[in-house]
């Protein structure tokens, strides 16, 4: 038994009293060549979006006195030029579409079958199951794709921070050689630690909040038609949402998620930027460690320096995670290979 045919059940018997849920579209479902493809094109244009507010969050996280997000950008704008903004985004779009591939493929197999496995082994309810599901698919998901996206984050957050007058670096490909011609490959994964602990709780948590806020706001929607249209059958209404109204609830749900996860998060973010934006000097002393990088932050400005940059990264992750979950559902909807399953 799958997790679709018991999402289904639960479907047809709140429908059967009031509303019809969405049913999931599993890993199967997807036609995978479309998926990749369109899923490329759609997340680099969301990426290219909310790129900026990534370039602000880490200078704030990387300087060393509190400033805020707004002057930082207009600092950023008057004295580097508008397209400092977007330095080194052509290096992160050339590891964010493998990265993505990578994220996307370990998400949905890991929540396919884990969500199998929760409900006909361990006899899990559909909205259980769909939670743990969902946790351990964003876990699995983000550990896979730090592989391939920590050293394009070094890269990219070095790039960031950069002074337009820095001639140290042409570009992202002369840092990345110069990067492993002094640190070795070992300095492309600089933070890659931090990084796991960073993204693997984060998803992990994201993807839960995302799956139980969503049955939170859809179970609302159902007690509203109940106290509407009173408790006998014959008073009930068959309801389908139509795409608009299910994507308003998905957007609503991830934006939850998305500000939790960014809270419980943020001083482990702002540690593993600092460890990877700092080089060692040019006597090959290393970097700062774990633990120099977060003495070094209490004494700037406390446990809550550890906080600088909560409002861009908790904007940037809420509407990353609107933007973001909105355009993967359509996605997945578009990349169906039989469209009448979702009628």
């Amino acid at each position: 038994m799958n997790m679709r045919a018991v999402e289904e059940e639960e479907s047809v018997s709140v429908s059967g009293q009031e509303l019809d849920i969405p049913a999931d579209i599993e890993w199967q479902m997807l036609d995978k060549w479309k998926f990749f493809l369109h899923g490329a094109a759609l997340f680099s244009g969301v990426s290219a979006m909310l790129y900026p507010v990534v370039v602000i969050k880490t200078r704030l996280q990387v300087g060393h006195c509190k400033i805020s997000c707004v002057k930082t950008a207009v600092s950023v704008a008057r004295h580097e030029g508008f397209r400092a903004l977007y330095r080194g985004f052509g290096t992160s779009l050339m590891g964010t579409i493998p990265a993505r591939a990578v994220y996307m493929a370990a998400l949905e197999v890991t929540k396919s079958k884990v969500g199998s496995f929760a409900v006909s082994d361990l006899g899990f309810t559909a909205g259980a199951a769909a939670a743990v599901a969902s946790a351990v698919g964003g876990l699995s998901a983000a550990m896979a794709a730090q592989l391939v996206w920590t050293p394009v984050d070094v890269v990219t957050q070095r790039l960031m921070v950069a002074n337009g007058a820095d001639a140290r670096y042409v570009n992202g490909v002369d840092m990345f050689r110069k990067i492993v011609r002094n640190d070795g490959v070992r300095g492309l994964y600089r933070g890659f630690g931090i990084s796991i602990l960073t993204h693997a709780p984060s998803n992990a948590v994201w993807w839960a909040s995302y799956s139980v806020a969503q049955r939170l706001v859809w179970g609302g929607v159902g007690c509203f038609l109940r106290r509407k249209y009173g408790d006998r059958e014959g008073d009930m209404m068959m309801i389908r949402p139509d795409s608009k109204t299910v994507m308003a609830f998905q957007g609503v749900s991830a934006a939850m998620a998305g500000g939790l996860s960014a809270l419980i998060t943020m001083p482990l973010d702002t540690i593993k930027t600092r460890l990877q934006v700092l080089e060692g000097d040019e006597n090959g002393k290393r970097g700062p460690t774990v633990g120099q990088t977060v003495r070094s932050l209490v004494k700037e400005g406390g446990w809550m320096a550890c906080y600088r940059g909560l409002g861009p990264r908790w904007a940037s992750m809420s509407i990353s995670a609107t933007t973001m979950i909105t355009t993967y559902e359509f996605l997945k909807r578009t990349s169906t290979k039989n469209p009448e399953v979702l009628t």
